[in-house]
């Protein structure tokens, strides 16, 4: 009777930013090395999406936790985002709770 070739268990994503980036390069390498077979190919290509997505949803989250403090004109402390904190104090004072205007959808620079 024959054995049945074991496929590779997917391994679980990272946590960790730095580990995903680590293993997206691994992947790659594999990929650049011209040593794998088409199917293999396709794998590693399928880990590498999946890592990229893993990647991106780990930056989302740490850029919504980002948070900057900030001092306007009138010397009022406020909070707001991270790419709300890169562009100079808004001119006008914050609201009566210390907490900033959210941005229009537009105003973001990304």
């Amino acid at each position: 009777m024959a054995v049945a070739k074991s496929e590779k268990k997917v391994e679980a994503a990272p946590e960790q930013y730095g580990d995903v980036v680590t293993r997206l390069e691994q992947t790659v390498a594999r990929l650049e090395s011209g040593d794998l077979s088409l199917e293999e190919s396709l794998k590693a290509f399928e880990e590498g999406i999946r890592l990229v997505r893993r990647g991106e949803k780990l930056l989302t989250e740490a850029e919504q936790r980002i948070e900057q403090l900030l001092v306007d004109e009138e010397g009022q402390e406020f909070v707001a985002p991270l790419a709300v904190a890169a562009r100079p104090a808004p001119q006008a004072a914050p609201r009566a709770t210390g907490t900033a205007k959210p941005p229009p959808e537009d105003d973001v620079p990304f």
